[in-house]
């Protein structure tokens, strides 16, 4: 008998991992931080461990919250279809990749009208160095963090990116180090509450 697996997943609040598909509601204005049912104590667990290890198997999950496989599997299935569950990927290390440079680019842009603000996002979408991008209140408009492989590639970027419609200004700040990198949601700190 094959046993389904997992892969690693990542949970994250819709206009993060969502931001570059075209249906992304908090781009069209809609909001989307209303939780769609309650989450019981079961599901949080099977969100937790999902979160650790994502390539656990059903019958893994299944054991550790408690509950027989079948209605594991159910619950896993509705959490995705119901988005608390937005997808699996492997978790990579950039440097061992040979991207060594990471950045942080605070864009401000000259307009903040609905149109200009969306072309901004589709031309970030089609950048490949950028990979999140977050729109901000205050003095800056967006916050981009952006991998490269060397510092030259980077320049390059910096380059094409003041050069986009409606930015009027970039400043950037290089990562020295990271001192805390987590890809879950702390769900820990709901069950506080």
């Amino acid at each position: 008998m094959r046993r389904t697996r997992n892969k690693i997943a990542l949970l994250v609040p819709l206009g993060y991992e969502d931001f570059d598909k075209p249906s992304n509601t908090a781009a069209k204005g809609r909001s989307s931080n209303h939780v769609s049912r309650n989450l019981d104590e079961i599901d949080l667990k099977i969100l937790t461990e999902i979160q650790a290890d994502g390539r656990i198997t059903n019958v893994e999950l299944a054991k550790r919250v408690g509950i027989s496989p079948p209605p594991c599997l159910r619950r896993v299935r509705a959490l995705e279809e119901e988005g608390y569950i937005h997808g699996y990927r492997g978790l990579l290390d950039a440097r061992k990749l040979g991207f060594d440079v990471t950045v942080f680019a605070a864009v401000h842009l000259s307009s903040q009208a609905e149109a200009d603000l969306r072309a901004f996002e589709d031309f970030v979408r089609a950048e490949p160095l950028v990979r999140e991008c977050w729109m901000l209140s205050g003095e800056v408009d967006f916050i981009l963090k952006c991998v490269a492989p060397d510092m030259a590639t980077f320049q390059d970027f910096v380059t094409h990116l003041t050069a986009a419609p409606h930015v009027r200004n970039v400043r950037t700040s290089l990562v020295l180090h990271n001192s805390k990198y987590e890809a879950a949601v702390p769900l820990d700190v709901k069950g506080r509450r």
